[in-house]
């Protein structure tokens, strides 16, 4: 059974905002905080929940406003980020839900392209594909490669091509892609297995 979806109430940011602590555990404190600021200053473009029986929040994903700085003109993007599943409700397909909604709530916006930086491996089996497959660049050299995805909508034409920027609170933060040795365990585990020898 598919979890219901709709959009973040007024009266559940707080709600919200202890689930996105709980499903990433360590790093709840500082996701929570980046979130807080992009809502704060306005950079949310929506927030949708997965509710539970009852009604109350299991799940929640964010798309916030980027933009794709194109050879022809800067172009408005949506950067999907934070998705959260409850722990309790993980590996129920809520992620899976949720990604679904929020692809289609971001081609309701009107946007041409959303992008995320996570886990190729999840993020594939859902319909994302790695941003350089459309000539979009990640916004830092910190982002693997394979791990800044995306997902072309129906305004998008094959001329949106470039870096993507993010708004200055992810920079604030330093929530942009990885740093060392984090940043190099990921690399590591992301490349290919060595092939045999070559014969020379």
């Amino acid at each position: 059974m598919h979890p219901a979806i709709r959009a973040q109430r007024p009266d559940e940011g707080a709600a919200t905002l202890r689930l996105i602590a709980a499903a990433f555990g360590a790093e709840g404190a500082a996701v929570v905080a980046v979130w807080s600021d992009v809502v704060a200053r306005g950079l949310d473009r929506a927030q949708l929940v997965a509710v539970d029986a009852a009604g109350e929040p299991v799940g929640h994903v964010g798309l916030s406003h980027g933009w794709l700085d194109t050879r022809q003109a800067l172009v408005d993007v949506l950067v999907l980020s934070p998705l959260s599943v409850a722990p309790a409700h993980q590996g129920a397909g809520i992620g899976a839900a949720l990604l679904e909604a929020a692809v289609a709530e971001a081609d309701r916006l009107g946007a041409p392209v959303v992008v995320l930086e996570g886990d190729p491996g999840y993020y594939g089996r859902h319909g994302w594909s790695p941003a350089a497959d459309l000539g979009i660049e990640a916004p830092s050299r910190r982002v693997p490669g394979p791990a800044f995805q995306a997902v072309p909508l129906a305004s998008y034409e094959s001329w949106i091509r470039g870096r993507v920027v993010y708004r200055d609170v992810w920079w604030e933060h330093d929530s942009t892609g990885l740093r060392d040795p984090l940043l190099a365990e990921v690399e590591a585990g992301l490349a290919p297995p060595a092939g045999p020898p070559q014969a020379s």
